[in-house]
């Protein structure tokens, strides 16, 4: 199991963007949370299998059609288990 910590800048905040990633992320199947980063970017922290964290990331780099991703900067490290479900953060 991985564990990916990713910030995602562009023009992402208003336009969808979190409920946009919070659908993937439910559709793959990995646990964890996007929210909103006072800088405008978007943080995503998620778990799963290493072909469920790379079908999200591909997802994040292209976001909602109101989107304009910019870039994706993603960590990955070893899962923590701390998540149950995938949600939205506020």
């Amino acid at each position: 199991m991985v564990r990916a910590h990713m910030v995602v800048s562009g023009f992402v905040q208003g336009v969808g963007y979190r409920y946009f990633i919070y659908r993937e992320a439910v559709a793959v199947g990995v646990t964890g949370f996007v929210k909103n980063l006072w800088s405008g970017e978007v943080e995503i922290i998620a778990e799963g299998e290493e072909w469920q964290i790379e079908t999200l990331y591909e997802k994040a780099k292209i976001g909602p059609s109101r989107s304009r991703v910019t870039s994706v900067n993603i960590i990955k490290d070893s899962s923590k288990n701390e998540f149950t479900k995938f949600e939205i953060r506020h």
